[in-house]
C-alpha cells in the first residue's frame, strides 16, 4: 500500500521521536534527585510528617535572633506568620544579616528545628560587594 520510501521515512521519524522522549525522560529523572524545593516556615508547619530528605527553607532572618558561637550559627527564619529555628556550622555569606532574606538548605529535625548544610543569602538588584563599594568611595 505505501511505498518503501514512505515506510523508511515513517520509521526514521518514529525513531527520532522515541529518542527524544527517552532523552527527556532520562534528563528529568536525573534532575529529580538534584532538585531541592523551596519551602516557607508556614508550609513546613502544615506538613503532616517530617521527611528526612534535603529541602530548602526560605524567608527573612528574624531581627535579634542571630547567635554566633565558635563553630555554629543559630538564627530564626520567619515568613512573618511562622518561625523555624536554624543551626548552621560553617562560614555564613557576607550578605547574611538580620532582617534580610535567606535560604537555608539542609534537613528538618522536626517542624520547629532545621539543621542547615548551606546558607544562601539573598540580595536585591542594588547590591554592591563591599570591596567594589570601598574602591568606588576611594576614587
Amino acid at each position: 500500500m505505501y511505498g518503501r520510501k514512505v515506510k523508511l521515512r515513517f520509521f526514521f521519524i518514529l525513531l527520532i521521536l522515541l529518542t527524544l522522549i527517552l532523552s527527556a525522560f532520562l534528563i528529568l529523572k536525573s534532575l529529580e534527585e538534584n532538585v531541592v524545593y523551596f519551602q516557607s516556615p508556614t508550609e513546613i508547619q502544615s506538613l503532616s510528617e517530617v521527611d528526612k530528605k534535603k529541602i530548602r527553607v526560605g524567608g527573612m532572618v528574624k531581627v535579634g535572633s542571630i547567635s554566633m558561637e565558635v563553630k555554629e550559627v543559630k538564627f530564626v527564619i520567619t515568613d512573618f506568620k511562622n518561625d523555624i529555628n536554624v543551626i548552621y556550622s560553617g562560614v555564613v555569606p557576607n550578605l547574611f544579616t538580620e532582617g534580610k532574606g535567606v535560604v537555608a538548605e539542609g534537613y528538618l529535625k522536626d517542624k520547629n528545628f532545621f539543621l542547615a548544610t548551606k546558607i544562601l543569602a539573598k540580595h536585591d538588584e542594588n547590591y554592591m560587594p563591599p570591596e567594589v563599594k570601598a574602591a568606588l568611595e576611594e576614587k
